[in-house]
């Protein structure tokens, strides 16, 4: 017997094992207040794309592969962002010098306003004397014992003394206004070194997510893109599915759907392994009905409305079995409807070791 009839022997019997096997341990028929539909094996898809416009430099994982949350998957290049960020850098520095500068005009200016108004006490104390010299010599010349030039030179001192008291004013309001624009420039340098610093961290984000992470765990489906492209913002890069959150969707009737709450027990038996029941929970339930998809095949069911329904697996339950799921595999969802009913024996929960 030659090697290519042994082989179709051998997938003639496999196949005719896993018929037996399925006939054998399939419901024999539905008891009241159980209701079925088919359905295939779906997850949450999640595409790993650039968050940026930019060059591949890597792609660390494969078709297939399993990997945790926050495992680094592919790295984008960041020559561009690094060269951006130290030009950042450095308008920071400079800003914190102007920043500097402007507090040290600050304190300049104020020890000018203080020496100005030094000055205007030193000339309203020479206006005090000269109008005190005035009043004298104004005394003196009544009685005739002054001259009046002297007379006329004293008035002539506090008419000088009230300029200077003006001038010394001035150059206080002049100090008080320096202040004022030094003052100016140190909130416009705080405001600078705070935009710098923005960028900074800007940049510093669009480099951290020049490493593409995977949001959570699961499994790589598909490895769009390979090192070395030019993508545009948004391009995708993989594609990879949400373990921890795999269920079947399934249409009932409207009879059988109007008694499927949130929560309902569902089980759910797999064309390519159909010796295990796995239990799941009723997660969603259409409010509105829909035509019957082509999915359900049978022409009685074809010609009524449908509610769709989903069946979610528990999280923990598929972390047990990670290396097992597989989605797109087609099956039968069994639906609880009286939650006071048993399950018969052959859709009791039967899970692989």
């Amino acid at each position: 017997m030659s090697k290519q009839i042994k082989t179709a022997l051998m997938v003639v019997f496999a196949v005719i094992v896993v018929v037996t096997a399925w006939w054998v341990l399939r419901p024999a028929g539905l008891p009241a207040g159980i209701a079925a539909g088919n359905g295939r094996i779906e997850a949450t898809e999640i595409d790993i794309a650039t968050k940026t416009a930019g060059r591949i430099v890597e792609v660390l994982a494969r078709e297939g592969d399993f990997v945790q949350a926050n495992a680094i998957l592919a790295r984008m290049d960041t020559q561009v962002l690094l060269a951006q960020q130290a030009e950042a850098e450095a308008q920071v520095r400079r800003a914190e010098y102007a920043y500097q500068t402007a507090q040290v005009i600050v304190i300049q200016r104020e020890s000018e306003r203080a020496a100005a108004q030094a000055v205007v006490a030193q000339r309203h104390a020479e206006l005090d004397a000269a109008r005190k010299r005035l009043r004298r010599t104004q005394t003196l010349a009544g009685e005739g014992a002054a001259a009046k030039q002297e007379l006329d030179d004293d008035r002539a001192r506090v008419l000088s003394a009230q300029a200077a008291v003006r001038a010394a004013q001035a150059q206080v309001a002049a100090t008080n206004a320096g202040i004022e624009a030094a003052k100016s420039q140190v909130v416009e340098s705080q405001s600078v070194i705070a935009a710098t610093q923005a960028t900074v961290t800007r940049l510093q984000a669009d480099i951290d997510d020049s490493e593409l992470k995977a949001p959570r765990d699961g499994r790589v489906q598909y490895r769009v893109a390979e090192p070395g492209e030019v993508l545009d913002a948004g391009g995708r890069v993989l594609n990879m599915v949400d373990l921890a959150d795999v269920y079947m969707t399934f249409f009932l009737p409207t009879e059988a759907a109007g008694k499927v709450a949130l929560g309902s027990d569902i089980r759910l038996v797999l064309d390519a392994a159909p010796n295990y029941v796995i239990p799941a929970k009723a997660s969603f339930v259409a409010s509105v009905a829909q035509f019957t998809p082509k999915t359900v095949e049978t022409e009685s069911e074809r010609l009524k409305l449908m509610f769709r329904v989903r069946a979610r697996i528990d999280p923990v339950l598929l972390k047990q079995h990670l290396e097992k799921i597989k989605t797109g595999v087609p099956g039968m969802a069994y639906v609880k409807l009286d939650p006071a009913l048993a399950w018969p024996a052959e859709l009791e929960v039967r899970l692989p070791q």
